[in-house]
């Protein structure tokens, strides 16, 4: 199940550890993707007079990866730069950066693409991301990078501009404008981080969101989600936040209903706004298909006759052409939609004004074989022995008691593996319980505290996922936090990120 959704009515200011440090593996500082110094190597391949070929994701089939294409198709496939693709036209980036550049291709990435999309509406995102100065004529050597967010640290990753073709055409993302190559080359950057192509096969569009921004990371199951769900939306729109939801899975992959929604697939939140059909106010969303194409066809959709129910102004702004981009109610939305993710540094829109400053912390840490890797409390004898994680919750100032939770806690496990389809992902969650004040935290709990007393907060689920997370409110006073895997002797690094409405003491 996915993580439990985030109460409404509250508004915060992060102060993140992360990134205001600066040091090595932050955004402004990030850590070389397998040693390779981007700088360093622009330099030498100018002085030689020479192109970059990268021996670290080479331009043959291991790059692609195995099941995408069938051994026929393989043996068609040609490597080329865009130079010689596109002779003396070849460009990074034509005009701006927009969500309209590219479609999808055959590999199943609607999870990244869906997120790419977001991240061209917020520049300063993009920026962090795609880095300026990148070009096929000032200074080219055939050389590229472009910086993603994994698992605590930002990373910059250099790779070639060797393009997978069949019969001198793109075979995974293609740009809709001919001689625009950002959408392609940002799309091998991630397979190089992923693995391989084939490694960025399916996904959930939160992890591409979280590896945009590393910032705070939000989900509401829809099903469950609050009632002025739109309002935070709308909100949300109007901030720095990358948005992306997705479908409900269906009998058969991607499958397509009748309305023109697709079944277990990812779509970009791309505008929340409100129309006034006649004398009744209707709250829309407006969602992008990275296909390109394929669009719902109910109501508020391109050719919906509700559209001559609006002002002039509205029906010029917002009627949209068949671009893989449409509108649908709020109502709708809800029904045919399975959940929302919202990423941001400053998720200032979950309510309205308030003084309120919240304080970001994480720490790393791993679960050993017959040390730490304890198990759920489902193992009596174990589980007191996983990592425990101390928590001093100060008063809260008055000003901020609005809303009712003041603490939201996320792990992240790390992957075991370089290639994303084969990283083990075990059943994950943490339990917090209250410590009496009379106790101190020197040493470990043991088994006789944990189970005489219950839990004052859960993650939802022991789940499979790299990451679960939960909103909860804790009154002032002292906690432990155990973070562990569904079975006992499951090796693993994690993160724990803990963000608090009150000033907070971890031990």
């Amino acid at each position: 199940m996915p993580p439990p959704a985030v109460p409404h009515g509250m508004c915060l200011k992060v102060i993140d550890n992360r990134n205001m440090r600066g040091g090595m593996g932050s955004e402004t500082n990030p850590l070389k993707f397998m040693n390779q110094d981007y700088n360093i190597l622009q330099e030498y391949y100018l002085k030689k007079g020479r192109r970059f070929a990268d021996d670290f994701f080479p331009p043959d089939p291991r790059s692609i990866g195995e099941g995408l294409l069938k051994p026929e198709d393989m043996a068609r496939v040609e490597w080329m730069r865009p130079t010689k693709l596109c002779p003396d036209a070849a460009e990074f980036i034509v005009e701006s950066v927009s969500r309209f550049d590219y479609s999808q291709g055959i590999v199943g990435n609607c999870w990244f693409l869906a997120s790419v999309g977001a991240l061209t509406f917020q520049s300063k995102f993009l920026q962090k991301v795609m880095p300026d100065g990148q070009s096929f004529s000032h200074n080219y050597t055939g050389l590229f990078h472009f910086r993603f967010w994994r698992f605590g640290n930002w990373y910059d990753v250099v790779i070639d501009d060797y393009l997978p073709t069949i019969d001198r055409q793109l075979i995974f993302v293609q740009s809709k404008t001919y001689n625009e190559f950002w959408p392609a080359l940002m799309e091998k950057a991630y397979a190089k981080v992923c693995g391989s192509y084939a490694d960025m096969h399916a996904g959930r569009v939160s992890e591409a969101l979280m590896d945009f921004t590393g910032g705070v990371h939000i989900h509401y199951n829809l099903k469950t989600a609050p009632t002025d769900l739109w309002e935070i939306m709308y909100r949300a729109f109007q901030s720095e936040v990358l948005m992306g939801c997705e479908t409900p899975r269906g009998n058969e992959s991607e499958e397509e209903l009748p309305n023109g929604i697709i079944l277990g697939h990812a779509y970009t939140v791309t505008n929340v706004y409100q129309v006034m059909s006649g004398r009744y106010p209707v709250k829309l969303v407006r969602l992008f298909n990275p296909w390109g194409k394929k669009e719902w066809n109910g109501d508020w959709s391109d050719t919906s006759p509700l559209w001559n129910t609006v002002s002039n102004e509205d029906r010029k702004q917002h009627l949209l052409d068949d671009n893989g981009e449409f509108w649908m109610s709020m109502e709708d939305f809800l029904r045919t939609f399975d959940n929302i993710d919202i990423c941001c540094s400053y998720p200032d829109f979950l309510e309205g004004k308030s003084v309120s400053r919240w304080t970001s912390k994480y720490h790393n840490g791993s679960w050993v074989i017959g040390s730490t890797a304890g198990g759920c409390t489902n193992h009596r004898d174990t589980f007191c022995t996983n990592p425990q994680f101390w928590l001093k919750v100060n008063e809260m100032d008055k000003a901020c008691e609005q809303g009712q939770s003041n603490v939201l806690v996320s792990l992240i496990q790390k992957p075991d593996k370089r290639n994303r389809r084969l990283a083990a992902h075990h059943g994950i969650g943490f339990i917090v319980f209250a410590v009496p004040p009379e106790m101190t935290s020197e040493g470990k709990l043991g088994t006789s505290f944990f189970f005489s007393r219950y839990p004052v907060a859960i993650s939802d689920k022991f789940e499979a996922a790299r990451q679960v997370m939960s909103f909860f409110r804790l009154e002032p006073g002292q906690y432990v936090i155990v973070p562990s895997t569904f079975s006992p002797n499951q090796p693993g690094e994690f993160i724990l990120s803990i963000l608090c409405k009150n000033e907070i003491h971890i031990q």
